[in-house]
């Protein structure tokens, strides 16, 4: 097994050139393959220690796929994904169980996230289990302390998932994840199917793990409003690729590619004269499919201010100015 020694200097996870495509069937005869879905497509990230990096974009642009191939739920078709110094793509099934006890997923939908035949100390002890952190009077201590810590009292430790809301669930999953004493968390739209008070619930109650564990946190979301409030550094994802990764409030106030500036136009603001005054861009079309991904930039057929050159040349994906990087020709030129 390959050791991890933790790596003060520089970042806790680093993403190099990540591929994953799923191939489609063709048919039973010579088993053939109709087709490849390049589900995500060359990604390069960072992450710091203590820090939370959002990832945002459409319905099925990749965000979900690259928080499981992270953690090697999804093994990865091409690139690297490296914590703390060790590429986990190199590691064997028995070496990354040993490893994932510190990568750890909160996922979206706390109601198909939690077995309904378990009690709620049952599943905050599986991990325990599982990786053989605890026994007995230890173990049911350590089921207690994780309840207060997401803020549920001690005898939710006998109820099931179907007594509890869904915030109460989610607050549930959280703990679950804490269970292994994890360094680095994805947080897979943890708050998108909650209503919109218990979403403040929920971030704050991240916010606050994160201060006290020094947690590192991935956080996938479709809403930018959300990502603005929990995120250091936001990236910007579309058809598998990264558009544009920035300093959060250097996104939200100087976005330089279209898909980033039509995203948030889409984002209302509460003052009525700015939002009234400010300028909205309707992207027309659909989202190409990732079985055929356009030629060139990939968000050529949508983009407003597209040229040829768009077509037909990939643009790279480069650092325009201190911690901001673009994958835009216009962009670059």
């Amino acid at each position: 097994m390959a050791e991890i020694k933790p790596v003060k200097d520089g970042p806790l996870l680093e993403l190099e050139g990540l591929k994953v495509h799923f191939p489609l069937p063709g048919g039973m005869i010579l088993h053939r393959r109709s087709g490849v879905v390049k589900a995500v497509d060359g990604l390069a990230f960072s992450v710091r220690r203590g820090e939370t990096l959002g990832l945002v974009g459409e319905s099925g642009c990749g965000k979900s796929t690259t928080g499981l191939a992270i953690l090697q739920l999804y093994r990865p078709t091409a690139g690297r994904v490296v914590f703390e110094g060790v590429d986990l793509c190199a590691l064997d099934a028995k070496s990354m169980r040993q490893v994932r006890r510190r990568l750890q997923m909160v996922f979206q939908d706390p109601y198909a996230s939690l077995n309904p035949r378990m009690t709620i100390g049952e599943i905050i002890g599986e991990p325990l289990d599982i990786h053989g952190l605890a026994q007995g009077k230890v173990r049911t201590e350590r089921i207690l302390d994780l309840l207060h810590l997401v803020k549920l009292p001690s005898y939710f430790v006998h109820r099931y998932p179907h007594e509890l809301s869904g915030g109460q669930r989610q607050r549930i999953g959280i703990a679950r994840a804490l269970a292994v004493e994890p360094e680095f968390i994805v947080c897979d739209e943890p708050v998108s199917a909650l209503d919109v008070s218990i979403q403040a619930q929920i971030i704050n109650l991240l916010d606050e793990l994160q201060d006290r564990l020094r947690l590192t946190y991935l956080f996938i979301s479709h809403d930018l409003s959300v990502v603005r409030h929990v995120s250091d550094h936001v990236a910007v994802m579309y058809l598998g690729k990264i558009m544009e990764l920035s300093k959060s409030n250097d996104l939200y106030k100087h976005a330089k590619h279209p898909y980033s500036k039509a995203l948030l136009s889409a984002v209302p603001i509460p003052d009525p004269d700015i939002e009234a005054k400010r300028e909205q861009i309707i992207l027309t079309g659909d989202v190409p499919s990732p079985l055929n991904p356009p030629s060139g930039c990939c968000f050529h057929p949508r983009c407003p201010v597209s040229n040829a050159e768009c077509k037909e040349i990939e643009p790279n994906f480069q650092e325009i100015e201190k911690e901001h990087w673009v994958a835009c020709i216009k962009c670059l030129s």
